[in-house]
This record gives structure tokens, sequence and C-alpha cells, in this order.
């Protein structure tokens, strides 16, 4: 039922979206997060994989293999923020992943694996901002004065 409501409504993620990431493999960051869904605000548990600026997520670690396909996927580089939610959310060890057009919630299941993810996440959103093109970086130092 859930594959059908998720089709219906265009929730699957698009191929070109993850591309080239070989996302069972030599990951950067993996594992359990509940993320609160886009539509219906029910919570879910799902199993997360973050590697080469997106965030993967999938039913569990068993549904993760060559030939499978994620149930979601965001660009880190499109990201604004990762920050703790505890408050906005009322519930222990959420925090929120921000872009322009939605904010998403995600619980962890400790404070440690709250503020790792977070951690990782926010690397990986500073290494894949579109924000600061390579055509931007001033070399101040390779200047003649």
């Amino acid at each position: 039922m859930e594959n059908l409501w998720r089709a219906a409504t265009g929730q699957d993620p698009n191929p070109d979206d993850y591309k080239g990431v070989e996302f069972w493999t030599n990951l950067e960051r993996a594992g359990w997060l509940t993320k609160q869904g886009d539509y219906i605000k029910t919570w879910r548990r799902r199993w997360f994989i973050l590697k080469q600026g997106k965030l993967l997520w999938f039913k569990d670690p068993a549904s993760v293999s060559r030939r499978s396909s994620p149930r979601g996927v965001v660009s880190v580089g499109s990201c604004l923020t990762v920050k703790g939610a505890e408050d906005i959310v009322n519930k222990a060890f959420a925090f929120e992943l921000s872009t322009r057009d939605s904010t998403m919630y995600f619980i962890a299941d400790t404070e440690k694996e709250k503020e790792d993810w977070i951690n990782s996440i926010g690397r990986s959103i500073v290494q894949h901002s579109r924000s600061v093109t390579d055509s931007e970086i001033v070399d101040y130092d390779s200047k003649s004065r």
C-alpha cells in the first residue's frame, strides 16, 4: 500500500538524483534514524546512508544493494542548515535538515548519534555546497600587489 501511495504522489526519487553514487559500499556514514514523513506526518524508522554529498534512505540495511533504489534522497549541497530540533518536535535526540524549500526532521537513538549525524551532514554540506563555486574562490596570496 505504501509503495502505491509513493508512486501516486511522485515520492520515489529520480535515479538521476543518485546516479554514480555507489551507496552500497565505502560509506561515509550509515545508521538508523527515525524520519518524519513529508506528506503524512508519521514517524518511520529508516536506514540512512551519507555518501558523496547525498543523504539516502532505505527501509532497512538488508534492502541496500547494487540493484536497489533508495526510498528517498537529498543532495546535501542544496541544504542550508543542520541543527538540533528537540524543542520543535518535542522529542529527544531530534534534529532538522533545511533547504530553501523544506525542512525535514529526524530522530537519532542517542545524543551521541544525533551529534555524529549533525557533524557528518554539516561537513558534507560544506564540502558539497553550491554557494561558493570554484570560479568565486579568490586566492589572495597569489595576487600581485
